[in-house]
């Protein structure tokens, strides 16, 4: 029971990261930055938008991951979870206290 509610945390807190950008940080990679700001903004959109998230995407039910059309773009996104000092992993991502969480998003040619 106590991983079911782990992992509803987690997508509860990635949610909010995704559709509101608060509670973590935003990292846009060269080639969206390039992109300049109204075409990022069509994206971010999309991204807080974005529900298709199904066992093939989202095995884990974290809701951290998603691939898109946006702004002319196929894009990627990815939540990752860190400790505060950003050096390891978070032990705790359902923990928001002890948890950084970083939204990283790309275009699929930059993977």
């Amino acid at each position: 029971m106590t991983a079911v509610l782990d992992a509803d945390r987690v997508r509860a807190l990635n949610d909010i990261l995704r559709r509101s950008l608060s509670g973590g940080t935003l990292v846009l990679t060269a080639g969206v930055v390039a992109l300049g700001r109204e075409r990022q903004q069509i994206i971010l959109d999309a991204i807080a938008a974005f529900d298709r998230f199904e066992p093939d995407n989202d095995p884990h039910g974290e809701h951290d991951f998603g691939a898109l059309e946006a702004a002319g773009e196929r894009v990627f996104f990815k939540i990752d979870y860190f400790d505060r000092s950003l050096t390891r992993a978070s032990s705790d991502p359902a923990d928001a206290a002890t948890t950084e969480r970083t939204l990283t998003i790309m275009l699929a040619g930059e993977y």
